[in-house]
């Protein structure tokens, strides 16, 4: 496969099928550019001149079957870059989140240096990450402890949150 083009396959799991995204970077290895859910708001659709290479996706689609089977509390898939500066802190502030926590979006305003109305461009930088599941924005919830905005709808964030042990309010499950 040359360098750069761009590869997709389609994986199914317990929160429908996912479309992952991605290339071959120098030296061979898959760089993954995006993981959409099926129906989600703003996700990824194939493009012409994009190449299906299931095989390609393996070793991601075992992470993620293990993240699903609750064997894997996070992931170690190479990713691309993307995104505004802003958005990438964001997105680097939500890879910090550990597994079972949640945090509000005004915990990440402030550890991006985003107060005030900073809070809004928090969630519109979280709406707009291309790796959901990887890149885990389902671990952010309102300040009340309510779930609030996920791209793939509120009920696949809630299922993610209680697959991490997460009970909706944002507590822990005992």
């Amino acid at each position: 496969m040359t360098t750069n083009s761009t590869l997709y396959a389609h994986v199914d799991g317990p929160l429908g099928a996912m479309l992952l995204v991605g290339r071959v970077a120098d030296g061979g290895s898959l760089v993954l550019r995006s993981l959409s859910l099926e129906g989600q708001k703003g996700g990824v659709r194939v493009q012409d001149g994009w190449t299906c290479d299931p095989a390609a996706f393996t070793g991601v689609a075992a992470q993620l079957g293990a993240y699903f089977a609750g064997r894997r509390e996070g992931f170690d898939i190479p990713c691309e870059e993307s995104g505004t500066d802003f958005q990438r802190a964001v997105w680097t502030a939500l890879e910090e989140i550990p597994y079972g926590s949640t945090v509000s979006y005004g915990d990440i305003a402030r550890r991006v240096g985003a107060s005030g109305a900073g809070v809004r461009a928090v969630g519109t930088a979280i709406g707009r990450n291309p790796l959901l599941v990887v890149r885990p924005c389902h671990r952010v919830i309102g300040a009340d402890g309510s779930l609030r905005g996920y791209a793939a709808g509120l009920e696949r964030k809630e299922r993610l949150l209680a697959l991490e042990g997460v009970v909706a309010n944002g507590g822990r499950r005992a």
